[in-house]
């Protein structure tokens, strides 16, 4: 594979620093005790029908009535700091404004209200139970995420929208999609970590979605450049509006999409996946769309946490229940090779194995599909040599024993339970190599293309299918199964022991 431009590259761009925002909306910077203007978007001139430089150091009550005034001061000193939703006039111009509260002063973003896209509270209150009741009859991840993306194509009228979903590697997967023939289905194709670096996923933790309405958008810079209270540029990293890389800009154009949106699934406090929004025209969504996508995000992310967390209950229940019955085994065999091998609950189907070995005492004991002899008195060599302390694992064993390439049919994967590595006692479970393809959307050995002054860098042109064929790799190895591994390790090691005195 090509670089990781995810690690090396693209998640070092400093994304915040932009100091620009995108044109649907305004920007201002309030000082914190006076509520004197410090900074704004330049398009706010057009609001208040004056220049930027007259607007800057003014008082933000010259613009608004003060009993907005007074509200906007009550809602802050709740001393709630994340996004505090507003509505104010100025000039006579609706907003819904979303405040911001800094350490040293506030940000406000600014949106027009929509006469025409306005709907009552008992409609957007029905959309939202409906799509939370639809979402919460899914017994599965896969539907959960089906009937997300339905419903939020429904209620939002995107081209499509598709469900991606991130692997250890924080490469993509689209495991479910909704969209029109107008933009290229892309089911099951997997998008290379670049393409959502690691300081975009970051701000995805701090932003429940990214709206981009135009991608053919002019960007708005601030007024003035640097933030006069802290002598910077003003940190954009938590606005909506904040304007977005050329490369992703770019990036769009490039698969045919005008209009974005993003919007964040959650597991854990951790980035799972995202609900990817296309649309082939300019489409605007208004802030009240915008909110119910957020609420609805939460709603997602909670529905497919509750699966998942009841299967790995379900899972590590299993595995104790199976650990356990070894465990007696051994007891009742006095026996460690024969308690962990000979009877219907083994370690094989405990760690859902192929073939097991164990290194025990300098004897060697092995049950289903194992390497041919040489190679494990030569493995016992080398994890010898190794002094392997703590359970290790991998799928990839021939990337790291040479050996194994030539027994990857049935050892590609190994799980290393040490007993006592300073006598060289283990014992080694396999996997047999599961030969995958992987459908990237486009060459993922493209993702980032420099040009000739090794600076200016553009993303693939083209996300055809492009195939890779994975070899010498076995099914991964949960954690849950390392847990077991490590529990049953020291229950074998006490039993070891003991038997030695």
């Amino acid at each position: 594979m090509a670089s990781n431009y995810d690690s090396e590259f693209c998640g070092n761009l400093p994304l915040h620093n932009v100091n620009m925002i995108q044109p649907h909306g305004y920007l201002v910077v309030l000082e914190k005790e006076s509520l004197n203007i410090i900074q704004i978007s330049e398009n706010l001139s057009d609001v208040l029908e004056t220049s930027a430089a007259e607007i800057v150091s003014s008082s933000f009550s010259d613009y608004v009535p003060q009993k907005q005034i007074d509200e906007l001061k009550a809602k802050i000193e709740t001393g709630i700091k994340d996004k505090i939703p507003v509505s104010l006039t100025l000039n006579n111009v609706e907003l819904l404004a979303l405040v911001h509260a800094r350490q040293e002063y506030f940000l406000l973003e600014l949106e027009k209200v929509q006469a025409e896209d306005e709907r009552t509270f008992i409609n957007v209150f029905q959309e939202i139970k409906y799509v939370m009741a639809a979402v919460d009859v899914a017994t599965s991840v896969q539907d959960a995420c089906e009937i997300a993306i339905r419903e939020l194509k429904r209620i939002s009228g995107f081209d499509g929208i598709m469900m991606y979903r991130f692997d250890e590697n924080w490469n993509g997967t689209v495991i479910a999609e909704d969209k029109t023939d107008a933009l290229e289905p892309y089911l099951g194709v997997t998008f290379p970590a670049s393409d959502v670096p690691r300081q975009a996923r970051e701000l995805y933790l701090r932003n429940p979605y990214r709206l981009i309405p135009n991608r053919e958008y002019t960007p708005v810079r601030l007024y003035p450049v640097l933030n006069s209270l802290t002598n910077s540029f003003t940190d954009l990293s938590d606005c909506n509006l904040r304007s977005v890389a050329a490369v992703h800009i770019e990036y769009l154009g490039n698969m045919g999409v005008t209009a974005s949106m993003s919007v964040r699934v959650i597991h854990n406090e951790q980035l799972w996946g995202l609900i990817a929004c296309h649309h082939t025209k300019p489409y605007y969504l208004s802030f009240e769309l915008c909110s119910i996508f957020e609420l609805l995000s939460s709603v997602v992310s909670n529905k497919i946490s509750s699966i998942i967390n009841k299967e790995e209950y379900g899972r590590v229940a299993d595995l104790q229940s199976q650990r356990n019955s070894i465990i007696d085994h051994i007891y009742s065999d006095r026996n460690i090779e024969q308690g962990l091998l000979e009877h219907d609950e083994n370690i094989l189907k405990l760690f859902n194995s192929k073939g097991a070995v164990i290194f025990n005492n300098s004897k060697i004991t092995t049950a289903g599909e194992v390497p041919q002899n040489d190679m494990l008195e030569n493995l016992h060599l080398w994890l010898h040599a190794k002094e392997i302390g703590k359970v290790f694992s991998t799928t990839t064993l021939p990337d790291i024993f040479d050996e194994a390439a030539s027994e990857a049919s049935i050892a590609s994967g190994a799980l290393i339970i040490p007993l006592d590595s300073h006598n060289g006692n283990y014992i080694v479970c396999f996997r047999p190599e599961v030969v995958q393809t992987i459908t990237w959307g486009g060459d993922p050995n493209q993702t980032i293309n420099f040009a000739a002054d090794g600076k200016t860098y553009h993303p693939r042109n083209s996300f055809k299918s492009w195939l890779q064929t994975v070899k010498n790799t076995s099914l991964p190895w949960h954690k849950d199964e390392l847990g077991v591994a490590d529990t049953l390790r020291s229950f074998v090691y006490e039993f070891k022991t003991k038997q030695a005195i």
